[in-house]
């Protein structure tokens, strides 16, 4: 059976079991998109340990930054005192499945919303849009194949494109403009240094209204 335990079970051993992150490593995508953005507020779902939100706030964003995992927003908040970062930094755990963090923001990342547990995505992102500030972006980077060390190894996985997505969320174009929707490869690393082409898929949406 789903539940919220047993969620929250499965992604702290995950993250129990890895590495503790040791600082602000973005991810590419992240990278790509914020450089020419102005800080504002900023929302991280599925933070995890918390690469981009640490990356975020170095770069002048208030970042509030969510996780099933009590494991990895722990972690992220240690880490955010550590860099003097924790006044830009708000890390809690909640459980998309069940609730959406409050706020308005100028940018909303879901970097690799994926999980075994039930989880409405299409829900979750439409409210992400919804959060957003007119001008503000949402940016969606789901897998587009399966790394050796992912916990998904399914061989009939199926992607969903970066237009499915946009579909799925199903946001009205007068309101919404998508700004990209792409699918590049790159050479990731997994938690145990091995290095893998992956393949991302990439939604940029603007609210402009």
């Amino acid at each position: 059976m789903d539940t919220t335990t047993d969620a929250l079970a499965f992604w702290d051993d995950v993250y129990a079991t890895r590495p503790a992150a040791s600082g602000p490593r973005p991810n590419v995508r992240l990278a790509e998109t914020v450089p020419d953005l102005p800080p504002g507020d900023a929302l991280d779902l599925g933070c995890g340990e918390g690469g981009d939100t640490l990356a975020l706030a170095r770069l002048g964003w208030r970042v509030t930054a969510v996780d099933i995992s009590t494991v990895a927003v722990d972690r992220l908040a240690a880490l955010a005192r550590s860099y003097g970062l924790g006044d830009r930094v708000t890390a809690a755990r909640v459980d998309l499945h069940a609730s959406f963090p409050p706020g308005r923001f100028d940018l909303v990342s879901a970097h690799y919303l994926h999980t075994p547990y039930t989880l409405d995505r299409s829900a979750v992102l439409r409210s992400a849009a919804h959060a957003l500030r007119p001008g503000g972006l949402l940016l969606v980077v789901d897998h587009g194949s399966t790394a050796p060390w992912s916990w998904d190894q399914d061989p009939d996985h199926h992607f969903p494109s970066p237009r499915e997505v946009a579909a799925g969320i199903g946001l009205a174009p007068d309101t919404w403009r998508i700004e990209r929707a792409d699918t590049p490869r790159r050479t990731a690393t997994g938690p145990d240094g091995r290095t893998a082409e992956v393949t991302d898929h990439v939604l940029l949406i603007r609210r402009t209204a």
